[in-house]
């Protein structure tokens, strides 16, 4: 089982549309994928067609010990993964987890329940370096870093680098940059395109292939609560999902043949 944080202390970036399309594009190649959504914004959770204002348990209940993950799960029918949902109460937990036991360890306890069943979990962080996000990091094997090739990009990626040193020698040794990952590409921007040489120069081994366009269909999506593969397949940020996809499976296991998407 593959821990994957979908993570960037910045906002704005792609985060949740990346956890949403890449959990619904390694479910379309045959994975079993449970989509963690941390962000008390619950975005994730809609974004799956799960409606989060008539949730009986939620992440918040699983953190403080209310509810197992059995007890928790959702199924997006829209995307054919699991969900750990979540909704405002979650925003709770930073609060009453504060002088709790194992605080940073409460999500990785919870996901050993399931540890086997899913091939890939996904996790939604928020953006912002806290309790959740550290719960985050703490479970998980490797970290995504969506970002936008845009000006202030390098820097914040500058600073989430030494929060995973800090993490990497204090909480949790065997956490690995996953990959970089450039979204809301327009290739028609100067500055995009010298942002993006940029991180091909400095990032050649970490940098994804696939890059994610600027596409109207990815930002209808969530609306409609379908991840883009179940809303228009033939868009070009459901082609560039689905090649995401095929790239990290083809990563972890060398034998793994692209499919034609």
């Amino acid at each position: 089982m593959k821990i994957l944080a979908i993570a960037n202390q910045k906002g704005g970036v792609g985060k949740t549309t990346t956890t949403v399309n890449l959990a619904a594009s390694l479910a379309h190649l045959g994975r079993r994928v449970l989509l963690v959504d941390l962000d008390p914004q619950g975005n994730a959770t809609m974004g799956s067609g799960i409606d989060k204002s008539k949730l009986k348990h939620t992440v918040y209940t699983l953190l403080i010990g209310e509810s197992d993950v059995a007890a928790t799960v959702q199924t997006s029918e829209a995307g054919g993964f699991d969900v750990l949902p979540t909704n405002r109460e979650l925003a709770g937990a930073e609060v009453e987890l504060v002088d709790a036991e194992q605080r940073e360890t409460r999500l990785k306890a919870a996901l050993e329940q399931v540890a086997g069943q899913y091939d890939f979990v996904i996790l939604d962080c928020p953006p912002a370096l806290n309790l959740l996000t550290l719960n985050a990091l703490v479970a998980a094997d490797s970290v995504m870093i969506p970002m936008q090739c845009e000006y202030y990009a390098l820097e914040g990626l500058s600073d989430l680098v030494g929060t995973l040193k800090r993490i990497k020698q204090h909480l949790n040794r065997n956490i690995e940059i996953e990959g970089l990952l450039r979204t809301m590409f327009d290739p028609r921007s100067t500055l995009s395109q010298q942002v993006s040489d940029q991180l091909v120069k400095h990032f050649t081994s970490k940098l994804y292939h696939t890059v994610i366009p600027r596409n109207i269909r990815l930002a209808e999506a969530p609306s409609y609560g379908r991840p883009i593969l179940a809303y228009d397949k033939s868009s070009k940020g459901a082609q560039a999902y689905l090649q995401l996809a095929e790239e990290l499976l083809a990563r972890h296991n060398p034998q793994h043949s692209v499919q034609p998407v």
